[in-house]
């Protein structure tokens, strides 16, 4: 009911906060995106097949412990 009342107030608010947030907008530098470069083993043809490598290392027991408590604990959890 308070913000009903004083919608004129909220209006002028969040007008003077897009404002000032455009003017703050425009000093930042637009990003500077490049296309990965694609290596020849990445491309499959008849001959050869693609070839994915994922680097990382394997979570140890512990960890795999702990990461399955935390699913465990998330929203919609029974326990």
């Amino acid at each position: 009911m308070k913000i009903a009342k004083h919608m004129e107030v909220v209006f002028v608010v969040a007008l003077a906060a897009a404002g000032s947030f455009s003017y703050f907008a425009d000093g930042v530098k637009p990003a500077q995106a490049r296309p990965a470069a694609i290596q020849d083993s990445s491309i499959a043809s008849e001959t050869k097949m693609a070839v994915v490598v994922v680097k990382g290392k394997r979570p140890s027991a512990a960890e795999k412990q702990q990461m399955l408590l935390a699913d465990r604990r998330g929203p919609g959890s029974t326990i």
